[in-house]
């Protein structure tokens, strides 16, 4: 494999998807592929150019922050920009020697570039970070109902039911989008190799995709720079990171600790920052961290909270968080607990539940208890994937990918 396009809505650092296709890109330039980042929501993220990264930016909005809501909604359906250009680049790659990567495009590239990928001849790969090739709102989650849906995509019950954080018109938008996502976008029914990053995710969407598909388990990568471990049982502050969103589970967080009587933390920014205030007005709202604030942040903390509400495919903060000897309490039906072991490097808890939350907090007020979960977790955190261990597994995907695509266009 020569050349790798990378495909994602942003080519900066926004969330942890954004994270993956970026540091993605590094990697594989880092072993001497030529890399094309491909996106529709700019500016490139530094890093990327300084490596020789070629960027590829059609310096839209992000369709949130697009002030014409008509353009927004007509190019989040369809965006005939996004096909185009990235059409007429991938008529100038060699299909024996390229590969075209699939990270998002639920936020700007649109469904547009579905037949782009799966109709030409270089071969495609598609990472699972979300949910959005089955479910209108990317989540499987009931944003009015605050719990898990367990709706069948576009089916009677979910096209009547309003489960939109914003509104039921958006709603309706959704639904269109998805509409047009599995008939025009021809995602993800033609879409044939898949990376999924855990167990907990491949169940959660497995009937919505390709019966015949490929499926690649390849958990998020991450950079081994921790030496020392934080003495997480001389702390008191129970930390959350991350976007502040109902799916999220901060105001239970927050519910919980003021329960419990300890200290939390917020580490981010979002709708739910009032919400969470409110429910514990002693939290602290820190806001969006830089890097050496949140360095500081983690390693004031006693433990990492998890209360995520949804189908957390990767939770990349419990990786960091254990790479440090932070214990985690998480969620029972999250990822996270593919991650942390139950009793040994955090808690597992019934995900939703405010009496359980409430319990494990005032476990984790005991020393020992944090002493020997937080030695647990830095000594456990060899088995994740560090980035040039990722990157050998990609390119064997890449590979196999490329091979099996070639093999049934011959025998076709």
């Amino acid at each position: 494999m020569k050349t790798a396009v990378i495909v994602n809505d942003h080519a900066v650092v926004n969330g942890g998807q954004a994270k993956v296709a970026v540091e993605t890109a590094l990697a594989l330039r880092g072993g001497g592929l030529e890399v094309i980042f491909f996106s529709g929501v700019g500016p490139a993220d530094p890093r990327l150019e300084k490596a020789g990264v070629r960027c590829i930016c059609l310096n839209q909005f992000d369709m949130v922050a697009d002030p014409v809501r008509a353009r927004s909604a007509v190019r989040g359906i369809w965006n005939q920009q996004a096909a185009r250009e990235l059409g007429s680049l991938l008529r100038t790659l060699d299909p024996k020697s390229s590969v075209v990567h699939v990270h998002g495009w639920a936020k700007s590239l649109s469904p547009s570039i579905g037949p782009i990928i799966t109709a030409g001849p270089v071969p495609h790969v598609y990472t699972l970070h979300e949910y959005f090739l089955a479910c209108p709102n990317g989540g499987f989650y009931d944003y009015q109902h605050k719990k898990i849906c367990s709706r069948r995509p576009l089916g009677l019950d979910c096209l009547t039911t309003h489960c939109d954080p914003r509104s039921q018109s958006h709603k309706a938008w959704r639904v269109a989008r998805q509409v047009t996502l599995w008939t025009a976008g021809c995602m993800p029914s033609q879409l044939q190799d898949f990376i999924y990053l855990t167990d907990t995710q491949l169940r959660a969407i497995r009937e919505y995709l390709p019966a015949k598909a490929r499926l690649h388990l390849l958990p998020n990568p991450v950079q081994r720079t921790v030496s020392e471990r934080v003495p997480a049982e001389e702390n008191d502050t129970f930390l959350f990171l991350g976007r502040l969103s109902p799916e999220k589970g901060g105001e239970l967080a927050a519910k919980a600790a003021r329960c419990a009587e300890v200290r939390i933390a917020f580490a981010g920014e979002g709708d739910c920052r009032a919400s969470i205030a409110s429910a514990n007005p002693y939290a602290q709202m820190l806001g969006w961290l830089d890097p050496e604030q949140l360095e500081n942040q983690m390693r004031q903390a006693r433990c990492l909270i998890f209360p995520s509400l949804w189908y957390e495919g990767y939770p990349m903060s419990v990786v960091e968080a254990m790479q440090r000897g932070l214990p985690v309490i998480a969620s029972d039906r999250t990822a996270a607990t593919e991650i942390v072991r139950h009793d040994v490097d955090g808690l597992h808890v019934r995900t939703g539940d405010l009496n359980a939350w409430v319990g494990a907090m005032k476990l984790c007020k005991e020393r020992e208890r944090i002493a020997r979960y937080s030695r647990s977790s830095f000594e456990g955190a060899c088995r994740f994937l560090e980035t040039e261990t990722y990157k050998q597994r990609l390119l064997e995907i890449y590979d196999k990918a490329a091979w099996a695509q070639r093999s049934a266009v011959l025998t076709g």
